[in-house]
């Protein structure tokens, strides 16, 4: 993980607060399938760790998205709060939900291989396949 900060935020309706002690500075856009479909474009994420509480944690719902990942909303207002890796409790916690976003920097574009050509970011970045990027965490035991 680049440089890191604490992180506080909410979903837009402000029943559900996220505190993390550990926020990456840098940015991960993700272009799959799953993350455009769920939020109508790339997903643009801050790596948070597994050390992430929830205010009013009863008002999220939990979506198994796929054999190795899951996804929380706000039940009340929909906001899309998580990717959490099932086998290491790591959240990825889009970057907008945070309070103080101001020295964020977009470094890594993930799934690159799913990326429509319909748009493009002009940021140099890392560039992760869907292969590279799951090859770095652990596969989930059954």
């Amino acid at each position: 993980m680049s440089a890191q900060h604490e992180g506080k935020g909410s979903c837009l309706c402000g029943k559900i607060r996220i505190f993390s002690s550990t926020v990456s500075k840098s940015i991960s856009g993700c272009h799959c399938q799953m993350c455009r479909k769920w939020g109508g474009g790339p997903f643009l994420v801050a790596d948070c760790g597994d050390d992430v509480s929830f205010e009013n944690q009863e008002s999220i719902t939990i979506f198994g998205s796929s054999q190795w990942l899951e996804r929380g909303f706000c039940n009340q207002c929909g906001t899309h709060l998580f990717c959490r890796l099932k086998e290491t409790k790591q959240y990825f916690i889009p970057v907008g939900i945070f309070e103080q976003p101001k020295d964020f920097v977009f470094e890594r574009q993930i799934f690159i291989d799913e990326k429509p050509a319909y748009y493009d970011f002009v940021n140099e970045t890392e560039n992760m396949t869907e292969a590279e990027f799951i090859a770095q965490f652990p596969r989930p035991t059954v």
